[in-house]
């Protein structure tokens, strides 16, 4: 990662407009068909943050954050995951993006694993980071997340999902940094997001 200038990036004009502003936060919602990932449903919670990496990694603003009043560019991105503890409580982790499935998977298994068994955080801090918060116990139609001025990360919230007939859908809250990206770069982000969905299995008999 690397410390820029936001006046020379592409940003420019958003950071001057955007990064003092009191609330500099967009959220869109949307309903995704995860129909493909509930055929393995105990690994339904990896599989959608494997797709929010690979969909992320093909829009190029996801690589620049703002950072204490600066802007960062970033060579690799993390999936970062709510983990249940073993004392009641909850804590994050950061799940390292490769496009090889299987290797996303490893590391989610054994990152959250060491989360669960230390009671602690993992981070990554030369990745930049999309938060994501599954709140199965329950359907939500959406989610405004807090800002505390501190974390600019992009962020998505889903809930439980809800059948439909033969299909299975899932709303999803995106919330980004609006000096990070425009609107349009997001609802790009959540077309890819479901494209990646969509073709999941084929992606996978390819990949093997």
């Amino acid at each position: 990662m690397r410390a820029l200038d936001p006046a020379r990036t592409e940003r420019a004009d958003a950071f001057a407009l955007w990064m003092k502003a009191p609330m500099p936060m967009v959220t869109l919602f949307k309903t995704l068909d995860v129909t493909p990932l509930t055929r393995q449903s105990r690994k339904f919670n990896m599989l959608m943050c494997w797709c929010v990496g690979k969909a992320a990694s093909q829009v190029e603003q996801f690589y620049l954050l703002p950072v204490e009043g600066g802007m960062m560019e970033y060579d690799r991105l993390a999936v970062n995951t709510v983990v249940a503890l073993r004392d009641g409580g909850i804590s994050t982790c950061d799940i390292p993006f490769s496009k090889d499935l299987e290797q996303f998977e490893a590391d989610y298994l054994r990152l959250t694993a060491l989360v669960r068994d230390t009671c602690r955080p993992f981070d990554l801090e030369d990745h930049m980071v999309i938060g994501t918060s599954a709140l199965v116990q329950t359907e939500i139609d959406g989610a405004v997340n807090i800002y505390a001025g501190c974390y600019n990360n992009p962020f998505m919230i889903w809930g439980k999902c809800r059948k439909r007939w033969f299909r299975t859908l899932l709303p999803v809250s995106f919330q980004f940094h609006h000096t990070q990206m425009d609107g349009a770069h997001a609802a790009r982000f959540l077309e890819l997001l479901q494209e990646e969905i969509r073709q999941f299995h084929s992606q996978v008999k390819a990949s093997g």
